[in-house]
């Protein structure tokens, strides 16, 4: 196997890696895990008396698939 059909099996691998990436159920599924994680850190936050929580959400879908997160400080009603 030439050195360029090696390159574009290994192509032909990232792309097909890219297309189940971009699936809608991944997308979906990565979302669930995104708000799961978001609810369980705000919950800590919440426990331990912190004034700031996970607002914001960022989804790259690349590879790999990232997820970013924001933090805002919430008011303090006291």
């Amino acid at each position: 196997m030439s050195i360029l059909d090696k390159a574009k099996a290994l192509g032909d691998r990232v792309s097909d890696t890219v297309t189940s990436f971009s699936s809608d159920e991944a997308i979906a599924n990565t979302i669930i895990k995104a708000v799961e994680k978001q609810e369980k850190v705000n919950a800590i936050l919440q426990a331990k008396g912190c004034n700031y929580r996970v607002s914001d959400m960022d989804l790259g879908m690349g590879v790999p698939p990232s997820v970013t997160f924001g933090v805002r400080r919430i008011t303090d009603d006291s």
